[in-house]
């Protein structure tokens, strides 16, 4: 049995039929590759049963977050694989319990000044991240056809496709933005191909270690769905423009507003700052 010639199959799957970014694609592929080197395959019943117990031992000591995610990786090749020609049955494959950690928002103040020391390019990416929640993937691939004066169509996860309000001091950045640089196609471009991922990645960390801080393009994702939340908006509103399938994904946002509520009301009491 060779599960090596699924491998290229499984990942142009995952990106062209799934949706998934290049990234992430990636990521599965380093996982199964290092899984396919490890793991041991024996014939049982006329079956092919796959033992991860081998791969598992050379992974143990990373961080229980890094093994769940690369199992995860080998459950779903064999799934795919078990689509195709071939039954597969996965053993030792239990799932690595794996302690939830709220998202970790960065607040409006910082995303003020930051966008104080952006020039006209970062100045239009951080704030479209922070004013529609867009994943980095979906502002790399934001055509100019989605936008329009009050909305941005955009195209997520699965192919999955929704529609996000556009703020009006967005909408007239984004038309100087396209005034003063000319894109043809998608909004973000250089000498007219998309910029990737990872440039525009690099572009908002860059901004933000200016001011001293670490902040990924997800966490502006965050602070949107958390600052929505705080400020009233209904979890089944969030979890639409957010683009989740399960509202059980978003319900996670809830309980980082209640912990930043309870925060700041322990910050405002007196009695807990210690005055009498």
């Amino acid at each position: 049995m060779h599960l090596k010639s699924y491998q290229d199959p499984f990942l142009s799957y995952l990106k062209d039929i799934r949706g998934y970014s290049d990234l992430t694609v990636k990521t599965y592929g380093d996982a199964i590759s290092e899984a396919l080197e490890n793991i041991d395959i024996q014939q049982e019943d006329g079956l092919s049963v796959v033992n991860l117990m081998p791969y598992r031992i050379k992974i143990a000591t990373l961080k229980k977050t890094t093994i769940s995610k690369k199992l995860s990786a080998m459950r779903s090749f064999v799934a795919y694989i078990n689509t195709q020609d071939m039954k597969v049955i996965l053993k030792s494959d239990d799932n690595i319990k794996v302690t939830k950690t709220l998202p970790k928002p960065v607040s409006k103040e910082y995303i003020m000044e930051a966008l104080s020391v952006s020039d006209l390019m970062q100045y239009t990416a951080i704030l479209l991240l922070y004013t529609a929640g867009l994943r980095i993937s979906e502002l790399a691939g934001l055509k100019l056809e989605y936008i329009t004066k009050e909305w941005i169509r955009v195209h997520g996860k699965g192919s999955k496709q929704r529609d996000v309000p556009l703020l009006g001091k967005m909408h007239d950045k984004i038309e100087q933005y396209i005034d003063v640089y000319q894109p043809k196609y998608y909004l973000f471009e250089k000498n007219g191909r998309k910029l990737s991922e990872n440039s525009l990645r690099y572009t908002i960390t860059k901004v933000f270690s200016k001011i001293g801080l670490k902040v990924s393009p997800h966490q502006l994702r965050h602070a949107y769905a958390t600052d929505l939340l705080n400020g009233g908006a209904r979890i089944s509103d969030v979890s639409e423009l957010l683009g989740h399938s399960s509202m059980a994904t978003t319900q996670i946002y809830t309980k980082l507003a209640s912990s930043l509520k309870m925060q700041n009301y322990k910050n405002a009491h007196p009695l807990e700052k210690g005055e009498k």
